[in-house]
């Protein structure tokens, strides 16, 4: 057998290692950076098989509530490094203030153009400052399938403006992205518009995160009430009172809490009137780039709505 020199495999091990080696990855020539998940999503598929584009999000999806997240070191090189910011906008990235003020980033607004709603009032006691009020319009519009279209379409624009090179391949994989979307939006306007009887009818949602407005507005869900329960911000003893009285007054077999959030207010309720738990997701983290997570997860909101309401068995 043939045997290689030492040296020969030393010098091609040093090459590997120095990034110099043939079919090692080049760098970026357009690095986007994303605020979110869902603008990960979104960015990723607008982006999908453009050369030399390389698309990474901040950590956000370890926080409950954005307004309580402060950027990290790890975040703060990937912002320094970008070429282009895509934020959610409307009030959501207060923490991304300072940062924008440095960056020479190209910023992206998905929030431009689109139909928001003014934020659902929240109920405090006394004294309480409303610490997580998002502002006047309801930043979750991505909860919405229709806004979640127009909001690749503004990713797709800016794009275009910023790397004009490839306004094809931008606008290609867009249009492929938002028929995806559009798919989504008939198959869950479907699936709530059933014929009474397939699912027991749906007389009123209640939720612990105020994320869900458009998403209920959407599909002509009624919301009658959502409460934005997390570490400090528990629910006050007239809001447990509110709620068990509206669970009973509509004959409601479900309430709704957010997965990874606290649940403690949901279960006294719980008990005290014999509805069921089950947990709905706001698209806040997720494994990879598919757009497929979006609607996967969205389907699955819609599925434990209406098995919730048709008697199955949800948590425990």
């Amino acid at each position: 057998m043939r045997r290689i020199p030492l040296a020969v495999l030393l010098a091609a091990l040093l090459l590997a290692l120095s990034g110099c080696a043939p079919g090692a990855p080049e760098e970026a020539r357009l690095h986007i950076v994303t605020t979110t998940y869902p603008t990960y999503l979104f960015a990723s598929a607008v982006t999908r098989g453009v050369e030399g584009v390389q698309v990474d999000r901040l950590d956000t999806g370890s926080a409950s509530c954005l307004h309580d997240y402060t950027l990290s070191a790890r975040d703060m090189r990937k912002i320094e490094g970008a070429d282009v910011l895509v934020l959610n906008g409307a009030g959501l990235e207060e923490f991304m203030e300072d940062a924008l003020a440095t960056s020479d980033a190209a910023v992206i607004d998905c929030s431009a153009g689109v139909d928001l709603l003014e934020n659902l009032a929240h109920d405090h006691e006394e004294g309480d400052e409303g610490d997580h009020d998002h502002g006047h319009y309801d930043p979750h519009f991505w909860m919405s399938p229709a806004r979640a279209g127009q909001m690749v379409a503004q990713i797709r624009e800016g794009l275009c403006q910023v790397d004009p090179e490839y306004e094809a391949s931008y606008s290609g994989n867009a249009a492929t992205a938002g028929g995806q979307l559009e798919e989504l939006d008939r198959e869950l306007t479907e699936l709530f518009s059933a014929p009474e009887g397939t699912w027991g009818k749906i007389s009123g949602l209640i939720t612990f995160h105020d994320g869900f407005q458009y998403f209920a507005r959407d599909f002509d869900l009624p919301l009658l009430a959502a409460i934005e329960e997390e570490a400090g911000s528990e629910a006050s003893a007239r809001e447990i009172v509110e709620i068990t009285g509206l669970v009973q007054e509509y004959h409601i077999p479900v309430i709704f809490t957010e997965v990874n959030g606290s649940d403690a207010t949901a279960r006294a309720i719980a008990r005290e009137t014999g509805c069921a738990v089950a947990q709905l997701t706001m698209v806040m983290d997720g494994p990879d780039d598919q757009l497929s997570r979006y609607c996967d997860a969205l389907l699955e909101n819609a599925r434990t709505i209406t098995g919730g309401f048709a008697g199955e068995e949800v948590l425990p």
